[in-house]
C-alpha cells in the first residue's frame, strides 16, 4: 500500500498555533474538482474522543494518551509508504495513481500534536516545527485558562526548545523546517508555502500535472 497525498506532522509547545496551521493548510489545499483530500488529526481530542487514554492527571489537568491504540487507529488512514519520485519509482507512483483521490488509505494526514516522536518515521514526509517568543505563548495559554504550574512548564520548554529537539532526534533532518508563529500573517504564509510543497511532491510522483 502506497500513499497518493503527503502526511505532514504539525509540532509546537502548546499555544505555538498548530491547530491553526493545520486547518489553514487543509482548508487551502484543494483539487482541481475543488475537493479538499488533506485531513487534520488533532491528536489530543481524537484520543479522548475515541477513548485512548491511558490515565489522566488531575494535577495538571491533562490526560495520558494510549499511543499504541492511537497509532493503530490511525495505521491504515497514513496509506503506507510514500513513493520516491517517479524516476526512482515507476511502479509505486502508478499504484499511486491508482488509488481513488477518497480512499481512506490515502494518506494526507496533517498530524496536530506538541509531541511529535511519537509517529513512526515511515508514515511522515514533512515535519513543521512551529517556534514562538515565550512572553506569547505565556499570554496565549493565560487565555486558555491553564494553570500557572501548567504555563510555566510549557513556558519553559518553549525557551529551551524542547519540541525542536525531539523532533531532530526522531526524523531526517532534510524532513524538517521550523517556523515562526507570532502572527496570524506568518501562519498564513507557512500554510501557503507548505500547501505548495504538498502539489510539488505530487508532481515528482507523477500524480498531478
Amino acid at each position: 500500500m502506497v500513499r497518493s497525498f503527503p502526511n505532514i506532522v504539525v509540532t509546537g509547545t502548546p499555544g505555538t498555533g498548530k491547530s491553526t496551521l493545520s486547518g489553514q493548510i487543509c482548508e487551502a489545499f484543494a483539487l482541481a474538482d475543488g475537493r479538499h483530500p488533506m485531513r487534520h488529526i488533532n491528536a489530543g481530542p481524537l484520543a479522548i474522543q475515541k477513548h485512548f487514554v491511558a490515565s489522566r492527571d488531575a494535577e495538571w489537568d491533562s490526560v495520558e494518551v494510549d499511543e499504541d491504540a492511537l497509532l493503530d487507529y490511525l495505521e491504515s488512514m497514513s496509506g503506507g509508504v510514500a513513493p520516491d519520485p517517479i524516476e526512482e519509482d515507476p511502479e509505486g507512483c502508478a499504484q499511486a495513481r491508482d488509488m481513488p483521490l477518497d480512499s481512506d488509505t490515502r494518506g494526507g494526514l496533517v498530524l496536530d500534536w506538541h509531541t511529535c516522536d511519537a509517529w513512526p518515521e515511515r508514515w511522515v514526509d514533512l515535519v513543521v516545527v512551529l517556534r514562538c517568543n515565550h512572553e506569547l505563548i505565556w499570554k496565549r495559554l493565560e487565555k486558555r485558562h491553564y494553570s500557572e504550574k501548567k504555563i510555566a512548564e510549557n513556558n519553559e520548554a518553549e525557551i529551551m526548545g524542547v519540541v525542536e529537539d525531539e523532533a531532530r532526534s526522531a526524523y531526517p533532518q532534510e524532513a524538517i523546517i521550523v517556523l515562526p508563529s507570532e502572527t496570524s500573517d506568518q501562519l498564513e504564509s507557512h500554510a501557503e508555502r507548505i500547501v505548495a510543497w504538498i502539489h510539488a511532491w505530487r508532481q515528482q510522483r507523477g500524480l498531478e500535472s
